[in-house]
């Protein structure tokens, strides 16, 4: 429960309950950082150079079979703290991928083991194409040389 204080008495109100004990010590430790001026100044520079990097590794990631797209929300996530359009862009980002998920859990196995199918074909494309083009790799044609000696 949420607590407010009226007249110097702390009052239970029906609010969300309380964050754990350590996320309010970051909260606590980021106003007073914000409360001066250059401390505001220095913390909004970190913050966008740590979102930046995270948020460009995460794009670098992309293209490759792995998390791109998840660190890339991470990145977001770090500007978020600092950058209100950065929060905002995280709620839509949120707001579509939980449509999304609850869309999928909503369809029929069918047409999740299609979707799932789909997405492991991108995958091994972006797998083959990224070994390819990156280290002259053509694993398909591997594979049928293989074949056709064996």
């Amino acid at each position: 429960m949420g607590e407010s204080v009226t007249g110097g008495e702390s009052v239970m109100t029906a609010t969300s309950p309380d964050p754990p004990l350590r996320w309010r010590r970051i909260r606590t430790a980021l106003q007073i950082v914000r409360a001066n001026p250059t401390g505001r100044f220095t913390l909004r520079v970190m913050v966008a150079l740590a979102g930046a990097v995270v948020v460009l590794l995460g794009l670098a990631l992309i293209p490759l079979p792995g998390p791109g797209w998840l660190i890339v929300i991470g990145g977001l996530g770090i500007w978020a703290v600092e950058f209100h359009w950065a929060k905002r862009l995280l709620g839509f980002t949120r707001r579509h991928v939980q449509a999304w998920a609850r869309w999928v859990r909503g369809q029929s196995l069918l047409v999740r083991m299609v979707i799932g199918s789909v997405g492991l074909v991108f995958v091994a494309v972006v797998v083959w194409f990224s070994l390819r083009v990156s280290l002259g790799i053509d694993v398909v044609a591997r594979i049928m040389t293989y074949l056709a000696t064996h």
